[in-house]
Order: structure tokens, then C-alpha cells, then sequence
């Protein structure tokens, strides 16, 4: 079975003050991208049902050690996501896909008779991640561009240039937060920075510290071509 929402018009809204914690190292979602998931956890298939049934929301939230999944530390923001499509594999597992709604700060967690983890929110610190910016805020294009071109050399990598270059500030910029491979307390600071520019210039200064403990001498040959 297939759902598919549309809530890419109806981010101003009031959004509920306690929602589902689901802890993930390194997955990273902002404000009006999207999070596919793969859910196959009894508890967590149980937290998708129940969300489905209420208000669709789940908190996206970072956990800051590797113990026990019941028993992690938790940061204290995360960012909230609708589920705006589902399907049902027919083995047991749901794909899902979350689209952002906002960062909130946990102000506690609560003890719930569900087997998924349940927070007492605040939205209230991040009221600005429901207005979508102009496509040009300031972000420095050229810098990111150049950067991520050296970033992903380095790695044998490519992009679909024509389409960075088409993107908003905000899709360009979020898009790279979320896929780029950055430990989980890098992707952190990506997620609190406090302004997308900042996000961006994190961004750039986390790639040039990895092309820094990595030197190489080629850097300057067979550079990709980049967007105009």
C-alpha cells in the first residue's frame, strides 16, 4: 500500500508540542528536504502506524554515544519531519519519506508505554524554518561549488552539476548537509547552525579540514566542470 501527502504548502502550521523521537546516527533532516527511510524495527514499524493516525510527524534526532538504542543520550535538537509518502513492502518492512518541517529543542523526554522514544518539544528557537527563504540569500555559490568540486575529486566522485546549479541557496546547501559523509557530531553542527549561510561556510571549512589530512598533488589536474 502507497500514501502519498502533500504538505509542501502547509509548513505554517501548529505543530504538536510532543512527537516521536527516532534516533539515528548520521541522518540529517532540514527544513523542506526530504529523508527517505527504511523502517523494519518492530518499534519503530509501530511508531510509523502510529503516527499515520494522528498527526504524521516524527522527530529526527541525533544520539550522542554508541550504547545500548534504549539507553543513548540524545543532542538536545533534532528536526521534524511529515511523513509525506508511504509504502508497505509486503515483508514486513515500510519506506517512508519525511519531509521537513522544522528544528526543535527537546525540552524532556518523556517516559512513554510505547516502545519508540517520546520528547516534550520546542519549536519556538527555530520559527524562521517555516518561512521559505528567497532563492539567493547570500550563500557564497562559487566557494561551495569550487570546494565540494575539490571534496569530491578526492573521492573519485562526480555530481549532476546542471542541477546544482539550477538550486535555490536552501536546496543547495541542505541537500549537501544531508548527504555529505560527515561524522555525527559534524552533522550536528550542520543541522544547528544558525543561519544557512553559517551552515555553508561549516560546510565548506569541514571539507577543507578532509582535504587537509589528506593532501594530494593532483588537486589542480582533470578538475570536473562546474556549473557556470
Amino acid at each position: 500500500m502507497a500514501i502519498r501527502n502533500d504538505i509542501s504548502e502547509d509548513l505554517e502550521r501548529d505543530l504538536p508540542g510532543v512527537i516521536p523521537l527516532f534516533p539515528l546516527s548520521g541522518a540529517l533532516l532540514l527544513p523542506r528536504a526530504e529523508l527517505p527511510l527504511n523502517i523494519f524495527e518492530p518499534r519503530y514499524l509501530k511508531m510509523v502506524h502510529d503516527v499515520m493516525n494522528a498527526d504524521q510527524v516524527i522527530g529526527m534526532i541525533q544520539p550522542r554515544d554508541e550504547t545500548d538504542r534504549n539507553q543513548r543520550k540524545l543532542y538536545s535538537v533534532g528536526c521534524a519531519g511529515k511523513i509525506n509518502a508511504m509504502v508497505e513492502t509486503g515483508d514486513g518492512r515500510v519506506l517512508i519519506t519525511l519531509e521537513g518541517i522544522s528544528r526543535f529543542e527537546v525540552v524532556e523526554e518523556l517516559s512513554s508505554a510505547t516502545p519508540y522514544r517520546q520528547g516534550h518539544v520546542s519549536f519556538d528557537p527555530y520559527e524562521d524554518d517555516q518561512i521559505v527563504p528567497p532563492d539567493r540569500i547570500g550563500v557564497d555559490r562559487d566557494g561551495l561549488i569550487e570546494t565540494l568540486t575539490r571534496f569530491l575529486k578526492r573521492r573519485g566522485l562526480n555530481a549532476e552539476w546542471a542541477a546544482i546549479g539550477k538550486a535555490p541557496d536552501e536546496l543547495l546547501v541542505n541537500s549537501l548537509a544531508m548527504i555529505s559523509p560527515f561524522s555525527s557530531a559534524e552533522k550536528q553542527a550542520l543541522l544547528e547552525a544558525d543561519s544557512l549561510k553559517t551552515r555553508a561556510e561549516t560546510m565548506m571549512t569541514l571539507m577543507e579540514f578532509a582535504l587537509a589530512e589528506f593532501p594530494n598533488e593532483d588537486d589542480e589536474d582533470d578538475t570536473p566542470v562546474r556549473p557556470n
